[in-house]
């Protein structure tokens, strides 16, 4: 029997209202709060203004929010709009990935504007924004939301339907463990100036080859009912459900046949 050393576990969440809060937004939060302290840190030991972190932050977080929210629903999760005011809705579903370019898109915005060369504080952020991200990450791994291939690695986690990859917990690592190298690069005063380009290359990288693990269909689900059934009466096709009847072809045979019976088809992998 595959050996997996994470038990499958699931955290509750707490509904206030129409707001409802999971682990993930949680350590979300946590992680922007390490990613603006340890930027303001690494820009006072560079010698610059911890406080202009501090007032991009604000920008740049609220950036991050909308950007990661209208990724989720356009590019992910398109379904959702059938409801419009879900747009509204922020807090519920969010992409890293476009969070990360609503905070890009929000620096080369406000430095512009400031007048404040952004070069002088890229170490500053990269050694913010790697261990913030990893915390961050962590919040995917706790909902478990990056599921991966089926496999005996004994970082696994034990999924229902056997063990796989969690993708969460392995960039965790991976932004954790790059956020310890470049501490340890600025104490030592090494790859100055080339801070922030050294995370993107390796993250950029490990990214990648962690794409190969990542499971490309999701969990089947139950089909809802009277979805994709369709039934043969008096020799003329009939669709229950959805969908308008399928016409006869030419020169078809009346005549009673069995029915058929679809069922749903899973969802294409989990959003980065």
């Amino acid at each position: 029997m595959p050996f997996a050393a994470i038990p499958w576990f699931e955290l509750p969440s707490l509904t206030l209202g129409r707001i409802t809060i999971q682990s993930f937004g949680v350590l979300s939060a946590l992680g922007i709060l390490a990613a603006v302290a340890l930027s303001q840190r690494g820009a006072r030991q560079l010698g610059k203004d911890p406080q202009v972190i501090v007032d991009f932050a604000v920008a740049g977080v609220l950036a991050g929010v909308v950007g990661g929210h209208l990724v989720h629903l356009f590019f992910y999760h398109p379904e959702e709009l059938a409801d419009p005011w879900r747009i509204l809705l922020f807090w519920e579903g969010l992409s890293s990935m476009g969070g990360l370019l609503g905070g890009v898109l929000a620096a080369a915005v406000w430095f512009r504007v400031k007048r404040i060369p952004f070069r002088e504080y890229a170490d500053a952020f990269a050694l913010g924004v790697a261990p913030g991200w990893g915390v961050a990450r962590l919040g995917c791994f706790t909902v478990h939301d990056h599921p991966g291939v089926h496999t005996d690695f004994f970082l696994a986690v034990r999924f229902p339907d056997g063990p796989r990859h969690d993708l969460g917990l392995y960039e965790a690592i991976l932004l954790l463990s790059l956020g310890a190298l470049l501490w340890a690069l600025h104490r030592r005063g090494a790859l100055r100036d080339r801070l922030l380009p050294l995370l993107a290359v390796v993250y950029g990288v490990g990214r990648f080859l962690l794409d190969f693990l990542r499971a490309r269909r999701r969990l089947r689900r139950r089909a809802p009912p009277r979805s994709h059934v369709r039934a043969v009466r008096r020799g003329r096709p009939r669709r229950v459900g959805r969908g308008r009847p399928r016409a006869r072809r030419p020169g078809q045979l009346r005549g009673r046949r069995p029915a058929v019976i679809e069922g749903a088809g899973a969802r294409a992998g989990a959003p980065p």
